[in-house]
């Protein structure tokens, strides 16, 4: 096993232990620690795919593992923060933000459901499908407002930055959640030849 795919394996492995340190609340700040820890996992796609293609060492077991990893960090992520309320400051904020945060994380996780069923259609056919720069920025929000939303939690108790940090990681959800759909409309709509295919 090559580092890129040892990086990526790193990071499968950072989700167990982000979701443990996540609802172990005997742990002073856990929640800020948890962030630290997620962010410490989605830095390592960045990471991976870098070396991968600077020294040439893009593989089938990376192109498998590297995708599976983002998704699955991401959506245990988005599903912990539903469980645990205080992660939203729905005491501050109010019931709204439960039912925003629920919608944006059905659309997210629908979203990535329909686009890997598309790739694998594609897949039988024998198309390649590469990644859209949309696609990567929405990555790239999602992760800060699951950030912020983890570390507002826990913000030393300081209530007044608390309240900011989780204001940013929300508007950080729903900026991530339109790139979510434009992403996912963008990508079919582009490839739709795919689909022309499957009627033949």
């Amino acid at each position: 096993m090559n580092l890129p795919n040892k990086i990526t394996v790193s990071r499968i492995c950072l989700i167990p232990v982000f979701a443990v340190i996540f609802f172990l609340e005997v742990i002073p700040y856990n929640y800020f620690i948890a962030a630290i820890v997620f962010a410490l996992a989605a830095s390592t796609d960045f990471l991976d795919g870098h070396i991968a293609r600077k020294r040439g060492l893009v593989t089938n077991l990376g192109k498998f593992l590297d995708p599976i990893a983002d998704k699955v960090l991401v959506s245990t992520a988005l599903i912990l923060l539903l469980v645990r309320p205080q992660t939203l400051l729905v005491q501050w904020q109010g019931d709204w933000v439960m039912i925003f945060a629920g919608l944006c994380v059905a659309i997210i996780l629908a979203r990535e459901l329909i686009v890997s069923g598309f790739r694998m259609v594609a897949a039988s056919t024998g198309l390649v499908l590469a990644a859209d720069k949309i696609g990567k920025v929405k990555t790239t929000f999602q992760d800060i407002s699951i950030v912020f939303l983890l570390a507002g939690t826990d913000f030393f108790g300081i209530v007044r930055a608390s309240e900011v940090i989780n204001v940013i990681g929300i508007v950080c959800l729903g900026i991530a959640t339109i790139l979510t759909i434009w992403s996912g409309l963008s990508y079919i709509i582009r490839n739709k030849a795919v689909l022309e295919e499957q009627k033949q």
